[in-house]
Formats: C-alpha cells, structure tokens, sequence
C-alpha cells in the first residue's frame, strides 16, 4: 500500500494495489472509490484531505496479529 498527500489539491490518495482504473464511485462527497475490472478497489482519494484527516502529511502503519 501507498499513500500519497498533494499540498496542492489538499488530496490523499491511498493506493491499495496497482491496476487499471475503469470506474470510480463517490459514496460519501469527498471520498472518491476507485475500481478495477474486476471490482476491485485499487484506491481511496480523500478530498479536502485537511479538513478530513487529523495529519494527512503523516502515515502511521498499524499491524495486529
């Protein structure tokens, strides 16, 4: 998984896998899904990434198990 944060746009985009984007579904304004052929989700965007995230410049990864 990768995440990336634009300053610009104020866009967090977490990219689950590699893949061929073929159709993208916004569920909640602001969260963008997007999917591959086979339905499934490659990556997340999060509009207004400041406003919706505590720190969208820092990614901290939890592991359990």
């Amino acid at each position: 998984m990768k995440a990336r944060y634009d300053v610009e746009t104020d866009t967090l985009v977490l990219i689950l896998r590699d893949g061929r984007v073929v159709e993208s579904d916004e569920p909640r304004p602001g969260v963008i899904l997007d999917f591959d052929g086979d339905g499934q989700i490659l990556s997340v965007e999060i509009l207004d990434a400041s406003r919706r995230v505590e720190n969208p410049r820092a990614v901290t990864l939890v592991t359990t198990g």
